[in-house]
């Protein structure tokens, strides 16, 4: 039985630096600057409005977010474009830069980054806004070494690598800017899971295939996004506050159609087939 994943030929956003494609239930946005998909301010821009059309499309239930080539997902920022623009413009692209990222982390459908390649610096604080990392097994390091360039990680590392990993551990990779391999990332909980695959095109295959799992009809994809809204709005909330807006969402839930099927086949001891409503 074929278990390719079917998606839409590649568009390009209006800047040229994401592609986007779409298909039974997955969106797949893969930024597309040679040759390391280093990040400017029009490759967020592109990103920003590829993470919009995933959020309002409702036949989109995971987004995977990939980078063009073998060799990187992406290496961050552009240094090039941050040495020839003013602070103000720095300060404004970092500023774009997190909205775009939280608009990512905010979406109620599960992102999961696709770490074909080395993933440093902003490239994984692009990474730490998925809800999970999965990587293609000795293809690349990671790390946050922004501060060999008297700088600190601007795109959120300082705050979403502290929330994975701890304050002290988080402090250390950052104060001495090394990097390392996806074992240890593993190790330390930054990449979710490893993939065997002999080249960027297999990695890429069997990342669609196994996000595919978290599609209707096997996978309730709205209690899935739900589930994402409660750990990430919830976290950082008193337990009591948290449990409320739990109990939100589930009530949500009960109403929904999925839940009923989901039930229901568990009375009748058959699998369910969702729908995602």
């Amino acid at each position: 039985m074929d278990t390719t994943v079917q998606l839409s030929e590649p568009a390009a956003m209006p800047h040229g630096k994401v592609q986007y494609q779409s298909g039974q239930g997955i969106a797949l946005i893969t930024l597309c600057h040679p040759p390391a998909n280093g990040y400017s301010h029009e490759m967020m821009l592109d990103l920003d409005g590829a993470i919009l059309r995933a959020r309002f499309d409702d036949a989109v239930q995971v987004i995977v977010l990939a980078g063009a080539g073998e060799k990187f997902f992406c290496a961050g920022a552009d240094i090039s474009m941050l040495g020839n623009v003013t602070p103000t413009f720095k300060y404004q692209f970092c500023l774009h830069a997190n909205e775009t990222l939280l608009r990512l982390e905010n979406t109620n459908k599960l992102v999961i980054a696709a770490l074909g390649g080395h993933c440093v610096g902003g490239g994984l604080e692009v990474a730490l806004a998925a809800d999970l990392r999965w990587a293609r097994r000795g293809s690349g390091k990671c790390g946050l070494p922004e501060v060999a360039l008297g700088v600190l990680p601007g795109t959120g590392g300082t705050q979403r690598l502290g929330r994975i990993v701890g304050a002290s551990k988080a402090i250390a990779i950052m104060a001495s800017g090394e990097t390392f391999d996806f074992d240890r990332a593993e190790a330390l909980g930054l990449v979710d899971e490893q993939i065997d695959a002999k080249d960027e095109t297999v990695f890429l295959e069997a990342v669609l295939r196994m996000a595919r799992t978290y599609c209707t009809p096997n996978r309730a994809a709205m209690s899935v996004g739900l589930i994402k809204r409660a750990i990430k709005g919830g976290l950082d909330l008193p337990l009591e506050s948290g449990l409320a807006l739990e109990r939100e969402l589930q009530q949500r839930l009960f109403q929904s159609s999925d839940a009923q099927e989901g039930i229901a086949a568990f009375q009748e001891k058959r699998q369910p087939i969702f729908e995602g409503r």
